[in-house]
């Protein structure tokens, strides 16, 4: 018998459930050059303990990423040069943040859980400060101004949407089908137009995907492609009315998981064909029609956990390689600022240390 929520939140979040004990470890310093006839060696790339759960990007000088370290609070800013450790509200035992979204370099949010409450932090241009919210835990959180924003999660076995009005964090009514559904991620073209994605599990049975729109009145649940067992969605990129993406895992019931990729095209949501490396896709990122990135786990259902990182072409998904890590490594959350600039973030397994990478238009590489 499956324990409803857990069972449907364990593939979104396989990676958060390692709660990663340890202090912060700084980050490695530069090697320093031998004689001024050597080139100087690059910086080391940033790792500190914990894991990063999201990423979100204003511009290629510009992002912020989020997610924990032991039982604290982790935020992370890119500032055009390298990634420092900002401070960050960390209430009680537990404390996890999920999701970032960011509007400009002064105004930000952060989303994720302390205990049975939410949890919601917002950037002020100066310092992160802890906002009231319901109980519940949170998974996502979307931005198009700074008066409007929705964050997406659970509470129970209940979908949870909170909506920013400007002044305040408010309860949104929220399909909640089946025996127990959860949000995972959420993304938002306008104040008007915006999507939310997860899973809803029947009281028997495979669950199923789960796709809600923002139609700038309510919330109403779409159709969905539901293939195998156990399908699940666990994120949701938006270019335009027209065109959005949403990403997960789907299975056999006999543990094996494939990835599972759909897109809206402005009428209903498709399966689209992607590579299967046996493992879900957690973060997807699209920056135009025929330019989006997707990271998750690969050979997840083995054991051997590598990060997996897909490129839509405009035509087709294709596998794109990343820094040959070896085992343990999977990437939570993927950001994107134009075809040539995004970031990937999540785990390095081995060390339990934070994991970075950056695409520069043309590879991958560790930041």
């Amino acid at each position: 018998m499956r324990t409803p929520m857990l069972a449907a939140l364990s593939v979104r979040f396989f990676a958060m459930s390692l709660l990663l004990a340890g202090a912060v470890a700084g980050a490695a310093a530069p090697t320093a050059a031998v004689a001024l006839t050597t080139p100087p060696s690059p910086a080391a790339p940033f790792a500190v303990s914990g894991q990063l759960s999201g990423v979100a990007a204003v511009s290629a000088r510009s992002a912020w990423a989020v997610g924990s370290t032991g039982s604290r609070t982790l935020i992370l800013r890119w500032n055009g040069t390298a990634w420092k450790r900002v401070p960050s509200p960390s209430p009680g035992a537990g404390a996890r943040l999920n999701g970032v979204a960011a509007v400009s370099a002064r105004s930000a949010w952060a989303v994720g859980s302390a205990g049975n409450r939410t949890l919601i932090l917002r950037w002020n241009g100066t310092a992160w400060k802890r906002v009231p919210s319901p109980r519940g835990s949170l998974s996502g959180v979307a931005a198009v101004s700074a008066r409007s924003a929705w964050a997406v999660g659970f509470t129970g076995n209940r979908t949870l949407i909170l909506r920013w009005n400007g002044t305040a964090w408010k309860r949104a009514r929220s399909p909640a089908p089946g025996a127990a559904s959860g949000l995972s991620g959420v993304a938002a073209v306008s104040a008007r137009s915006a999507w939310a994605v997860g899973f809803a599990l029947p009281s028997s049975g495979p669950g199923k995907t789960l796709i809600l729109r923002w139609n700038g009145t309510t919330w109403k649940r779409v159709p969905s492609p539901s293939p195998g067992a156990d399908a699940s969605l666990n994120g949701v990129a938006v270019v335009s009315g027209r065109s959005a993406w949403a990403v997960g895992v789907t299975g056999n019931g006999l543990g094996s998981m494939n990835t599972l990729i759909e897109r809206w095209n402005g009428t209903r949501w498709k399966r689209v064909p992607s590579p299967n490396e046996a493992g879900p896709l957690i973060g997807v990122a699209a920056v135009s029609a025929r330019s989006a990135w997707a990271v998750g786990c690969s050979k997840c259902d083995s054991g051997l956990d590598e990060t997996q990182i897909l490129r839509w072409n405009g035509t087709a998904w294709k596998r794109v390689p990343g820094p040959v890590l070896g085992q343990g490594h999977f990437l939570n959350g993927v950001a994107a600022v134009s075809a040539r600039s995004a970031w990937a973030v999540g785990i390095n397994g081995p060390g339990r240390k934070t994991l970075i990478l950056r695409w520069n238009g043309t590879t991958w590489k560790l930041s």
